[in-house]
């Protein structure tokens, strides 16, 4: 059984996007309309919509609900507003590269016929490639999917962190992608999934989306993933990616260094799954790339109580780096990127 949509566009360019709402799974199945470029910055802030394909997305329509309403006649202003509408979204969150990827590539595709159109056709073209970048996702995750899939053997166990799935992209996800793929094809595993603290996406989300297409899944505490591994169950370990430096290193979810450390010390393979989208090869490596500061109540308030008292001081980085040379492959649309080094991660995308 299929993931609903994350993400869809209703109507044409008087439209609005509709997201599945997050936040509230795996309790309820809603879904929120946003019908203003305002809805969707806080959607994507407040998580509504997250996994960095899925934002990108997300912020190439939002693009389009900042600029549906404009008709500026003066030479210039559809392209100011346009630049304004882009530095509004690309505030929303900073580490995810695909959202200012997204925003960049639609305005690059509109620079040819800024001074020749008038505002609604322009805007009609903003939507156009606003589709054509969800399209493109769904596809470049059915790749990812293909490449990885023989990285999973029969009866294996494979740990993963946080969620990678339908949800965090436009259809069938990037590090899930890779497991779909392999029970496609007729093979049994077992899939561990790390609840992924503070908000529980592994909890809440991928275990939801693995139940759902009836794959074998055991939910574990973070902190659990040392024994696991000791244990002997965990063979192969697969994550997502936010965004990836030129050399291979690459931010995720918070706890995911943690995961490819102990996957190290236990030998067993670990593996990104991004789509090339998710690379900023502006970035040689991955110390500079920005890591997003959230709300210190998302780990002092947790379950609708408050967990710590008040006043406390609290450290809340959502996502951190592990560097390449703790990842075995990036599985790509464009195949699998092995040994990750600065010249394999050029070679393969070109």
């Amino acid at each position: 059984m299929d993931t609903p949509r994350t993400i869809q566009w209703i109507g044409g360019t008087d439209g609005f996007a509709r997201l599945l709402d997050q936040t509230l799974l795996p309790e309820k199945l809603e879904f929120r309309d946003c019908r203003k470029i305002e809805d969707m910055w806080e959607a994507i802030k407040v998580l509504c919509v997250r996994g960095a394909p899925a934002i990108g997305c997300a912020a190439a329509m939002g693009v389009v609900l900042g600029m549906q309403t404009f008709n500026g006649k003066e030479r210039g202003s559809y392209r100011d507003k346009l630049c304004e509408v882009g530095d509004y979204l690309r505030s929303s969150r900073p580490t995810a590269v695909n959202l200012a990827w997204a925003v960049d590539r639609v305005q690059r595709f509109l620079e040819p016929y800024l001074e020749k159109e008038p505002a609604q056709k322009l805007t009609q073209r903003l939507l156009d490639e606003a589709l054509a970048i969800e399209e493109e996702d769904r596809q470049m995750c059915r790749a990812i999917g293909k490449f990885g899939a023989p990285l999973i053997g029969e009866g294996q166990g494979v740990l993963t962190h946080c969620n990678a799935g339908g949800l965090a992209t436009a259809d069938y996800g990037t590090a899930l992608a890779v497991m779909f793929s392999a029970a496609e094809q007729g093979r049994t595993f077992r899939v561990f999934a790390d609840e992924t603290r503070p908000l529980l996406q592994g909890a809440r989300l991928t275990t939801w989306e693995l139940h759902h297409r009836g794959i074998d899944v055991t939910l574990i505490c973070d902190n659990m993933a040392a024994q696991v591994m000791r244990e002997g169950r965990i063979n192969v370990v697969v994550t997502g990616a936010d965004r990836i430096a030129a050399n291979g290193d690459t931010a995720n979810k918070i706890g995911t260094y943690g995961v490819a450390v102990l996957a190290r010390a236990h030998n067993i393979p670990f593996y990104v799954a991004a789509p090339s989208s998710t690379f900023d090869l502006s970035m040689p490596t991955g110390d500079k790339i920005p890591i997003e500061q959230r709300d210190p109540r998302e780990i002092t308030h947790g379950l609708g109580r408050c967990i710590a008292p008040d006043g406390i001081k609290v450290y809340n980085p959502a996502f951190d780096v592990t560097p390449a040379s703790l990842i075995a492959g990036i599985i790509t649309e464009k195949g699998v990127i092995q040994p990750v080094t600065t010249e394999k991660v050029l070679a393969m995308l070109g």
